[in-house]
C-alpha cells in the first residue's frame, strides 16, 4: 500500500505561489467586485443615480411638451379646440428643436452651470446662516465670557451694552 505523505514547506510555498500567480490582481479584482455590489445595494435603496445635467434637462424638455401637448385648450372652445392644440403642438415641436441641439453639443456646459448654482446655493447658504446668528445673538465662536465682561452689571441687567464717553 502507499501511503501519500503531506506536502513538504517547499511544496506548500510552492502551491501558494502558483494560486497567486493565477490572478495577479486579485486585489483589484476584489475591490471592484465590492464597488459593484455597494453601487448595486444604493440603487436599490435610494433608485437610480440621476443623469447628468444635460439629460436632465431633456428629460425636463420632453416632460414639459408632454404636458403641453396633452392640455386641452377651453379657452378657445369646441370649433377652435382642435387647431389651438395643433398650434400648441407646432410650438412645442420647434422649441423641443431649438434646445435639444444645444444640450447634445455641449453637455458639459450643463454639468458646469449646475455646479456653478450648486456653489452659489452653498455661498447663499452660508450668508444666510451667519446673518441669522448675528441677529439672534448666538454666534458660536464667540466665548460667553467675553460677553459677560462687556454686559452692564449694573441697573437694568438687560443685554445692552455699556459705552463710556469719558
Amino acid at each position: 500500500m502507499s501511503e501519500e505523505l503531506p506536502p513538504s514547506d517547499a511544496a506548500r510555498e510552492e502551491a501558494v505561489d502558483e494560486a497567486r500567480a493565477t490572478d495577479p490582481d486579485a486585489w483589484a479584482t476584489a475591490c471592484a467586485e465590492d464597488l459593484e455590489a455597494e453601487k448595486a445595494r444604493r440603487r436599490a435603496e435610494y433608485g437610480p443615480h440621476p443623469g447628468s445635467a444635460a439629460e436632465e434637462l431633456k428629460k425636463l424638455v420632453d416632460a414639459v411638451a408632454d404636458k403641453l401637448s396633452g392640455i386641452q385648450s377651453p379657452l378657445f372652445g369646441a370649433v377652435a379646440g382642435p387647431a389651438a392644440d395643433q398650434v400648441v403642438r407646432q410650438f412645442v415641436q420647434q422649441a423641443k428643436a431649438a434646445v435639444e441641439p444645444v444640450i447634445e453639443r455641449n453637455p458639459d456646459v450643463f454639468d458646469h452651470l449646475a455646479a456653478a448654482g450648486n456653489e452659489l446655493l452653498a455661498a447663499y447658504r452660508s450668508a444666510v446662516e451667519a446673518q441669522e446668528r448675528r441677529w439672534t445673538g448666538r454666534d458660536d465662536r464667540i466665548d460667553p465670557r467675553d460677553l459677560d465682561e462687556r454686559h452692564d452689571r449694573g441697573d437694568d441687567g438687560g443685554p445692552g451694552e455699556r459705552i463710556d464717553l469719558d
